[in-house]
């Protein structure tokens, strides 16, 4: 167990994420030095999710931030100085009871969220962050998760036609390092590919770092990425994971797509038929969020798949408890900013772990450059971990720092 580590200042300011809209970085200065947090915003996002307090008005768009900033440094930096970071769900029941919200709407789950990650990295202070998160967690085997790179963009992550969010290929090898490598070259060759095929005009890259080239049908991002996979000897390395994120196109009880409608069970049968032709292991949210027939009818159709809950269960335990009784997913994203504090977001993982559930670690499409979720998903021991595309920066940094835990864990 770490030795205390009193906080002597906490404070926080307006900084920008990879869209350019504000979001916030929260610093800690304690007996151990200087350690910071900065929070990610979603675009795809589900109804349940905490509230990330904004601004409103003129400035920013009406997305600034400051508001969150000013309940950093005037509310929650006070009643935390003197407190031991090291004492992480101690001072996370602080912020919630200073919230004193359901849905963290007073003082902003990015602000609690800011906060919070950064008193883990001050608490870790020493050692590795991901030995820290896995003793908070009361996980005994840390290990790296399977990358899941998001190498076509569709949905609210691009400007395109394609209704589907996210297409990424798994490489399912190990060590961690050939996985991205693995990765990185399909990701290479998908981009002279689509060159070829569609033209320098469908090499559009979305928010998270995939190309979002000019197509409607699912059919033909799979038929890209495997043509591309196929042309340097990789077609057998690599597994499908798609995040539909069917809440976007749910209106009136159908799914409306621009390749067809759909009711729940049509959309079943869809999925099936996309399973026969590919391989896919998993669908991230094939059904809306207020659709739990639909993902009832699912489950129990698609019994050997990765059915993954994100706008279902937004890293929320009684959500994920609801999904477990009513047997309506197998798997989870956590995003850390979902739910508002580490705490909670570690309950989630158990809650989780204990139906027999797989985990996948998540990005958000606007980013910072803080790693933290690559220490988390190690810590947790995920199975998997989503961070875009082996491109952008802010994407890049979470996988690099992953490679350097590989190191880590191998000294």
């Amino acid at each position: 167990m770490n030795t205390c580590n009193r906080i002597k200042k906490l404070s926080a300011k307006e900084i920008l994420d990879s869209r350019d809209n504000p979001t916030l970085e929260v610093e800690i200065v304690s007996e151990k030095g200087v350690f910071k947090a900065s929070v990610p915003s979603g675009a795809s996002t589900g109804k349940h999710e905490a509230i990330e307090l904004r601004d409103g008005g003129k400035r920013m768009n009406g997305k600034g931030v400051l508001k969150a900033v000013r309940n950093i440094n005037e509310i929650i930096g006070p009643k935390l100085l003197g407190k031991d970071a090291s004492r992480q769900e101690e001072i996370d029941r602080i912020l919630i009871r200073l919230d004193g919200t359901k849905n963290k709407s007073k003082l902003g789950a990015n602000a609690l969220c800011g906060v919070s990650l950064a008193v883990c990295r001050a608490g870790a202070s020493g050692k590795p962050l991901w030995k820290h998160i896995a003793y908070l967690a009361g996980n005994r085997k840390p290990s790296l998760p399977h990358p899941s790179f998001n190498v076509i963009n569709g949905g609210s992550h691009a400007k395109n036609e394609l209704d589907f969010q996210e297409f990424m290929i798994v490489p399912l090898v190990r060590p961690f390092s050939k996985s991205f490598k693995l990765g990185s070259q399909v990701y290479q060759q998908l981009k002279e590919s689509i060159q070829e095929e569609l033209g320098k005009s469908s090499l559009t890259i979305g928010d998270e770092g995939g190309f979002a080239p000019l197509i409607k049908k699912p059919e033909k991002a799979l038929d890209l990425i495997f043509n591309a996979a196929n042309r340097i000897g990789l077609q057998n390395e690599i597994k499908i994971i798609i995040d539909v994120a069917s809440s976007q196109f749910f209106e009136a009880g159908e799914y409306r797509t621009g390749f067809g409608n759909f009711d729940s069970k049509k959309l079943v049968a869809y999925y099936s038929s996309l399973i026969e032709k590919y391989p896919i292991i998993g669908i991230e949210d094939g059904m809306a969020e207020e659709d739990w027939e639909g993902w009832k009818l699912m489950k129990q159709s698609l019994k050997k798949l990765l059915l993954i809950g994100d706008d279902l269960t937004v890293t929320n335990k009684s959500l994920v408890e609801k999904a477990v009784k009513a047997q309506c997913a197998n798997a989870m994203i956590i995003k850390p900013n979902q739910v508002g504090t580490l705490t909670e977001t570690l309950e989630c993982v158990k809650t989780a772990r204990e139906a027999g559930w797989k985990i996948m670690v998540a990005n958000r499409s606007g980013e910072t450059l803080d790693s933290f979720i690559a220490d988390l998903a190690v810590g947790i021991g995920a199975d998997f971990i989503k961070s875009g595309a082996p491109f952008k920066k802010e994407r890049l940094a979470k996988y690099e720092r992953l490679l350097e835990i590989e190191k880590e864990i191998k000294k």
